[in-house]
């Protein structure tokens, strides 16, 4: 059984130039592509959507995938669009490209657009057909190893692109001036918008010492910014580790990938052998990551119960649970903000359903459904969303996200001074949870 994954797509076709703030509006940005041709001696104008699918070769594919059966107990809906109709209205349609179109076009291009189109039909953000090439760039990114710029992004559904949601010290991101917050417009020319974050990292990410042009849409800069980055060898430190005074310790977590929860380990173990008496989690603007992974972490602090269960569409339920031997002994601080998703949020919210913890900072994200990935024959995968998830409580936190104990906006103008407003507040709480033991 493949993984699950909690981090998503960018599906709205929105332009990330005129934005206030978080909460950002804009027009869309849409190209139609028309083509013109004659068919039994009669004009007719062809709409290519890149929408159906090519039958057969797709039909042995999903079959052939040993995991396919885990999410479907019948083939009827693949059999529906697999007629003598369908199969020659895309005979027609491809026959008509290659004749009209005013370009050449690859068949490898035509048949992984028409995956991409069956997948983009579920009218899902979050459900994603993926080439070899960007399955690879998905597996290594949840790895925590790879060859790119140093720089993590995170979805925006609403915008339609992705956003820089943290850059890693000392790496080319850093060096090129990247920036949070920064919308990745496009990658060597190509429009990145509605593209997945898989995708967007296939595009970045590439042989050590090349590089890659990423153009920007940042806040306050009238136009898009061209910058030139260097790809080099990157092992994501996904963990930062700090001790403030009075036995304060501070641990951030920006992402769920693979190598965290060996990461997150050896700092929670150093912070205890440093004289902890409280503990600071930083979870702001994570997008997500492995299940297993937010599990393993989730065991070094919980009590004993669940952790989170998971509801397919027959009624299938799932459950992760924690034995509580390892139950967090010291007051606890969760800082959240609307950026903090999916594996944030499963922790986040059963740190607060069991109690053992206040939030500080603004209400998460608001995805509560999960996504797994299947691999087919050709090496090719495609991400479904097969379920929805809990917390501990029952409670499904999907385009609703959790609310902090105390909430608290981050402050810009303050950061730019030098202080984190949120972190200070988070010390604030949890200096009164030691004393009051």
């Amino acid at each position: 059984m493949q993984d699950q994954f909690f981090n998503g797509n960018n599906p709205n076709n929105t332009n990330p130039y005129n934005h206030n703030g978080n909460q950002k509006k804009t027009s869309k940005i849409s190209t139609k592509y028309y083509l013109f041709g004659l068919f039994t001696g009669m004009a007719v104008t062809l709409i290519v959507t890149l929408f159906s699918i090519s039958v057969i070769r797709f039909y042995r594919l999903i079959t052939s995938a040993p995991s396919a059966s885990e999410t479907t107990n019948s083939s009827s809906s693949i059999d529906s669009i697999t007629d003598t109709s369908v199969r020659r209205k895309l005979s027609v349609l491809e026959d008509t490209i290659q004749k009209y179109f005013w370009q050449d076009v690859q068949e490898e291009t035509l048949e992984d657009g028409l995956y991409k189109g069956l997948l983009d039909s579920l009218e899902d953000p979050y459900s994603v057909y993926y080439t070899n090439e960007e399955l690879i760039a998905l597996q290594q990114q949840t790895e925590g190893i790879y060859y790119g710029i140093g720089a993590y992004i995170s979805q925006d559904v609403e915008m339609g692109y992705v956003r820089i949601s943290g850059v890693i010290k000392n790496t080319p991101a850093e060096e090129s001036n990247l920036q949070q917050d920064d919308y990745i417009y496009k990658v060597n020319g190509e429009d990145m918008q509605g593209k997945d974050s898989a995708y967007v990292v296939s595009k970045i990410k590439g042989e050590e010492g090349t590089y890659v042009t990423i153009t920007v849409v940042r806040e306050g800069v009238s136009e898009p910014i061209d910058i030139d980055v260097e790809r080099r060898k990157i092992e994501s430190p996904t963990v930062e580790y700090t001790m403030y005074d009075n036995g304060m310790a501070y641990i951030q977590i920006t992402e769920f990938d693979l190598v965290t929860s060996g990461q997150f380990e050896t700092a929670y173990n150093q912070a205890k052998d440093e004289g902890m008496k409280g503990l600071i989690l930083d979870l702001r603007s994570n997008p997500g990551g492995n299940l297993s992974t937010v599990c393993e972490i989730a065991r070094m602090i919980l009590p004993k119960g669940l952790i989170v269960y998971t509801e397919d569409k027959y009624g299938k339920r799932e459950e992760y649970t924690c034995n509580g031997a390892n139950q967090i002994q010291v007051p606890l601080v969760v800082l959240t903000n609307g950026y903090s998703a999916s594996a944030s949020e499963i922790l986040a919210g059963a740190v607060k359903d069991y109690g053992i913890g206040k939030l500080v900072g603004t209400t998460t994200y608001g995805k509560g459904i999960v996504q797994k990935v299947i691999n087919l024959s050709d090496g090719s995968a495609i991400k479904l969303t097969v379920s929805s998830y809990f917390t501990p409580n029952g409670n499904n936190i999907h385009e609703i996200g959790i609310e902090p104990d105390v909430e608290i906006a981050f402050d810009s103008d303050l950061y730019q001074q030098g202080t984190d407003n949120q972190i200070e507040k988070a010390k604030e709480v949890l200096a009164e949870l030691i004393a009051n033991g």
